[in-house]
């Protein structure tokens, strides 16, 4: 068990709820139950599914000292039927997790840019494997050309974070001022010869879109992805605005929770500079399930494995990873860690399943989705 700041969560008591409950005061002797109570307020069910959310709601209670905050949903044959926020958004003022509640979604991020990414492509506005430099003429060559598809499955050569850039405080207007990260760097390794993680080749990438397209980034994630899809807790992690329910991030260290060190995502909007909630993160999967947003064709490649020079797949495709869970069952999804978030965002594709979880802590613990998405199968 875990405790808030200096405070054990099984001694909060007295906790005044948020007003925008509409109900007058709880007070609420720890931390389960304080979740449970204000989880009333926060659930999205289906009927059909009312075993199932049970016992996966207490899986999420058993294990919620682990965490300040968690926000989960469950989406399936093409509805959310289950979302429900856990614990404190902002423990300091003893404000609950809602199903409204914005989180940092860190890498989740790259298959929502992945999303825009496919538009582009299918207006055949960006040839994937074109040198980057003809969208981002700025951009400097290197010893080797760099694509846009190598970008998008971690095949190029751009490096990842060094030293205390995942903490960086510092804000650039735009994407393109944000690549004087390492825009002047040489690459790590001749592009297509090794599979290394990198946001910052995400970075680029964001900036290939715009170049493409001739349309700002974040304007055309709000209008063409967040608002097509009827994300309407999803936004650009923005300090400067005020954004109604996002929560406050945290980070375990000596089992204390204590803030988060201030940054500005404005480097990285495309690789981890999203806000989202769990029941977004569904909805957002649902429509990649099947051709309609995305074209059939275009699913597809985003969801195949790249391979690298020498034919070796990299279980990576254009933003979204694929693996198996627990249980064997084949999943496409992306996990996202972020200064003070902790994401999964998991598509079932043989069982019509999504499953979304975020939890407002720095390298949360980890959390019961195979167990989960066991309840929820139970009898398909």
């Amino acid at each position: 068990m875990h405790r808030l700041s200096f405070v054990s969560p099984r001694r909060i008591h007295a906790v005044t709820l948020s007003i925008c409950l509409l109900v007058a005061c709880l007070t609420v002797a720890g931390r389960g139950q304080a979740a449970e109570s204000s989880s009333q307020y926060a659930r999205i069910s289906h009927s059909a599914y009312g075993e199932a959310i049970e016992a996966a709601r207490a899986l999420v209670l058993e294990r919620l000292d682990d965490y300040p905050g968690v926000s989960v949903a469950i989406g399936i044959d093409g509805e959310v039927v289950w979302a429900e926020g856990f614990g404190w958004a902002d423990i300091e003022q003893g404000v609950p997790v809602r199903t409204t509640s914005k989180f940092r979604i860190g890498s989740v991020s790259k298959p929502m840019t992945a999303a825009l990414l496919g538009l582009v492509y299918e207006a055949g506005q960006v040839d994937l494997d074109a040198p980057v430099q003809t969208y981002v003429p700025a951009f400097p060559e290197k010893e080797y050309h760099i694509s846009t598809r190598q970008l998008a499955g971690h095949l190029s050569g751009i490096r990842h974070y060094r030293g205390a850039e995942f903490l960086s405080a510092v804000h650039y207007d735009n994407v393109t001022d944000g690549l004087v990260i390492f825009a002047d760097d040489r690459l790590e390794f001749e592009p297509g010869s090794r599979y290394q993680y990198s946001s910052y080749a995400w970075n680029l990438l964001s900036a290939v879109i715009e170049g493409a397209s001739g349309d700002d980034f974040l304007e055309q994630m709000q209008s063409r992805v967040f608002e097509e899809l009827d994300l309407r807790n999803t936004v650009a992690d923005q300090n400067q605005l005020i954004i109604m329910d996002r929560v406050r991030p945290y980070e375990l260290i000596d089992g204390l929770f204590y803030n988060s060190p201030y940054v500005d995502n404005s480097y990285k909007w495309a690789g981890g500079g999203f806000l989202s909630t769990a029941e977004d993160l569904v909805k957002f999967g649902l429509a990649h399930m099947e051709p309609g947003f995305l074209q059939a064709d275009t699913l597809e490649l985003w969801f195949t494995s790249q391979t690298l020079n020498d034919g070796e797949e990299t279980g990576y495709g254009i933003g979204w990873s694929l693996e198996a869970d627990g249980a064997g069952r084949r999943v496409i999804g992306h996990g996202g860690g972020s200064v003070g978030g902790t994401t999964v965002l998991s598509l079932y594709p043989d069982h019509d399943l999504v499953f979304a979880v975020i939890m407002n802590m720095s390298g949360a613990a980890r959390f019961p989705r195979t167990e989960i998405v066991d309840l929820f199968l139970a009898g398909r």
